[in-house]
């Protein structure tokens, strides 16, 4: 794993996450499954110290839709087996974030949507203040032309193969955090996208804007870093 010196020279931890939904509208649609690695420095050596990944249940009357079905594999039923209840999972949430922590995701404007409703609903909000956060997605915008899906940039670091990029959440997160390491030996600058998104120009930021981030429009293709802008 490689070394991510600046990142953890700010950070005890980083939790890189996931959800699957049962939509793409974060203030009506729900989280029906929630993945995160932790990784920390120990010994010099950088480590994966704890994995998540759970089912979450559904509001009274939910469901999950067949397409969302045909992209996960998550059915309804699954869910109302094996889902953990919300509140159950929002605590799950604050301990593995508590101190320290930087949070990274692949579109991580969308995830982080999601999470705050979600804590908001049945759980903690709070847990989220002070928390930076670091999107991989907008990383990858800058280095690399369209597309930029997290599967085009698995196909770009020659991961195909090695990680998998199901549409289930662990998978993806796993993929993520390869992708990141992947980038670090690419450009040593991701501490300068810390609190800093790309937004597709011509769609604007989906949703309501994070108050602590700072949100800058970017292209199809790679031109002046985003944080040089």
């Amino acid at each position: 794993m490689g070394n991510l010196e600046k990142l953890f020279a700010k950070y005890d931890r980083l939790v890189l996450f996931d959800t699957e939904t049962t939509g793409l509208r974060y203030s009506r649609d729900e989280i029906i499954e929630f993945a995160a690695v932790a990784v920390e420095r120990q010994a010099g050596a950088v480590q994966t110290t704890a994995e998540y990944d759970e089912l979450v249940a559904l509001s009274p009357g939910g469901f999950v839709p067949e397409k969302i079905t045909q992209l996960t594999g998550i059915s309804t039923q699954d869910i109302r087996e094996r889902g953990l209840p919300k509140e159950r999972v929002c605590r799950d949430i604050a301990a593995l974030i508590q101190g320290n922590t930087l949070l990274l995701a692949y579109n991580a404007h969308f995830d982080l949507s999601f999470l705050f409703y979600l804590l908001l609903r049945h759980g903690d909000p709070a847990i989220l203040k002070g928390k930076d956060k670091l999107d991989l997605l907008t990383v990858y915008r800058d280095r690399h032309g369209y597309p930029h899906r997290l599967a085009n940039a698995i196909d770009t670091y020659g991961l195909t193969g090695k990680v998998c990029n199901s549409h289930r959440a662990l998978d993806d997160v796993r993929s993520t955090l390869a992708v990141m390491l992947e980038m670090e030996k690419e450009r040593d600058d991701l501490e300068c996208y810390v609190n800093l998104f790309g937004y597709n120009a011509k769609y604007g930021v989906e949703g309501k804007p994070i108050g602590t981030v700072t949100y800058k429009p970017q292209g199809y293709e790679p031109l002046t870093p985003l944080y040089e802008l």
